[in-house]
Parts: C-alpha cells; sequence; structure tokens
C-alpha cells in the first residue's frame, strides 16, 4: 500500500508501532484515569464527560467524535497522514473496548498521587510511540491543524486551548482534588511524550566564538573523539569578519568543552542550547565509549 509521493509510503512497522502506542494510551486510560476518576484533555477527556452524564461507553464516543472531524479535516491532512489517524483513531477505540473487558485492575491501593503519576507515564509513553511513528488519535489534533491552516495559530497553543476548555468542563463530574491530580497527569503525560519524541539520544549544540578557536577545535576532536564545524560569522558592531566553532555533545561532555575552552581563552563567548533529536556518528552509531577517567 503506497502513496503516490515517496515521503507518503505507508508503512507496516508505523501501523504496528501506533498499534503498540494506542494500546498503551488506551490501558492507561480505562485502568488507571476511568479506574481512578480522573479526567483527561482533548476528545478523550469529552467521551469521560459524556460516559458520566449519559453512561455511553468511551469506546463508542470515541469513534463517533472523530469521524466528523476527520471529514471536515482531511483536506488538511496529506494522504498518508489521513490514513494514519483513520486508522489511529479506529484502533484506539478497538483497544478502549478490549481493556475495559479485560477483567484485571492496576491495584495501587487507591493513591491518587500515583495513579497521576501512572496515568502520565502510561498514557505519555504511548501518546509518544505513536506520535514517533507520524501517527495520531485524531481529536484534538485534527482540530488543531485546522486552526494552524486557516488562522496561523500554533498547534501547541490550539492543543491547550482545547486542553483546558476540556479540563475546566471535566470539574462538572470530578472535584478540585481530583482535577490537581489530573493536571500532575498531564504533566508527567508531556514530559514523557517529549522525552519519547527526543530519544535516548540527548544532545546539546555548543556555538564558542574566541580568538583561539584553532586549538579548541583540534583539542575537542582529539581528546573528546567529536566532530566540529567551522560557521562563518561577522561582528555586528565592529564588522569583522571571524570563524566560530559548532559541535554537539552529550550533556556529561558539556563541563570537559569548557575546561578545554578555559586552556587558551577564559572568556570565549560560548552558547548552549538544546538539540531536539540527533543522529549519525557518535550518537545512533559508533557511539564514542566514555573512559571513566581522562
Amino acid at each position: 500500500m503506497v502513496a503516490s509521493d515517496e515521503k507518503e509510503k505507508i508503512s507496516f512497522l508505523d501501523l504496528l508501532m501506533i498499534t503498540i502506542g494506542c494500546g498503551l494510551y488506551a490501558l492507561g486510560f480505562v485502568k488507571v484515569n476511568m479506574a481512578n476518576s480522573l479526567a483527561e484533555g482533548g476528545v478523550t477527556g469529552i467521551t469521560l464527560i459524556v460516559r458520566y452524564w449519559l453512561h455511553i461507553d468511551p469506546a463508542y464516543t470515541t469513534l463517533a467524535l472523530n469521524i466528523p472531524l476527520i471529514l471536515i479535516g482531511w483536506r488538511y491532512l496529506g494522504k498518508r497522514a489521513l490514513i494514519y489517524t483513520i486508522y489511529g483513531t479506529g484502533i484506539l477505540s478497538a483497544w478502549i473496548w478490549v481493556w475495559q473487558r479485560l477483567d484485571f485492575q492496576l491495584n495501587i491501593h487507591h493513591d491518587m498521587f500515583i495513579a497521576g503519576i501512572l496515568a502520565g507515564l502510561i498514557g505519555g509513553l504511548g501518546s509518544g510511540i505513536v506520535y514517533r511513528f507520524n501517527g495520531t488519535t485524531g481529536g484534538s489534533d485534527v482540530v488543531a491543524r485546522i486552526f494552524e491552516k486557516e488562522r496561523g495559530i500554533a498547534m501547541g497553543k490550539s492543543l491547550l486551548a482545547v486542553d483546558t476548555l476540556v479540563l475546566v468542563a471535566s470539574l462538572s463530574y470530578i472535584d478540585t482534588r481530583k482535577m490537581m491530580y489530573t493536571l500532575l497527569a498531564s504533566y508527567v503525560f508531556s514530559r514523557v511524550v517529549n522525552f519519547t519524541l527526543e530519544g535516548a539520544y540527548a544532545a546539546r549544540g555548543m556555538i564558542i566564538i574566541s580568538q583561539f578557536n584553532e586549538a579548541i577545535a583540534q583539542d575537542i576532536m582529539k581528546e573528546m573523539d567529536r566532530g566540529i564545524t567551522y560557521l562563518d560569522i561577522e561582528g555586528g558592531y565592529s564588522r569583522e569578519a571571524g570563524r566560530a566553532i559548532y559541535c554537539v555533545v552529550s550533556p556529561g561532555e558539556i563541563i570537559t568543552v569548557k575546561r578545554i575552552i578555559a586552556r587558551y581563552d577564559k572568556r570565549a563567548f560560548i552558547s548552549i542550547m538544546d538539540v531536539a533529536e540527533v543522529t549519525g556518528e557518535g550518537f545512533t552509531y559508533r557511539v564514542t565509549k566514555k573512559k571513566l577517567f581522562r
């Protein structure tokens, strides 16, 4: 099953991992959120409100609420994204139906703090896997994409607005105490999703500006076995041309780079930034083994 464009291929691995991710998300949703009366953001949060007031199974309302959203947003999605969204929505509803009918409970002895942490961990891991393999579970993701295309509103802002409205509405059936634990779950959820998307290879990008960049670069390459790139720069005030060093290192190597720089130039300008993802030699293959003592 292949779309017309090479980039729009439908991958069996993607579908498999979306299935696993939806299964994990649904597990947390049913066995933690629902079992401990915690709310949820987005469309799944609406299904909990409907469940409380109208006693309708969330497996059915998840599907019912997502179908019109997908029909409205189909022209804003690429062909592969549309197929993955339809698949993710269907498989999520199926998993919610299955988990409700499997007779077991996650025994946390009614500890709401553990429930909040566990809901965020399981749900965040599941959603992170879905997003990492190009999938979505529909719902507020589709709404956010429509607003981004039509109104130029960033998806993050739209998702936050939708989640806030749903959580406020959820106060109609849960008290403030459980809402606080829901917010705890939401925080853990976001952190786990980010970690899952970024992967285990956390990294920092460093830009170094110094008059001794040649010596600094040579020591970084020789002592740390890290590659460097020279960037052509020009001083905004002095208009003097020069070169800066750019390198990517693991968080634990930052102090070593700083020590190398301090050998030559204690007044060097150093900028350190988070790198969302890094792949390639030294990080995802041919990883340099770190010595215990240098």
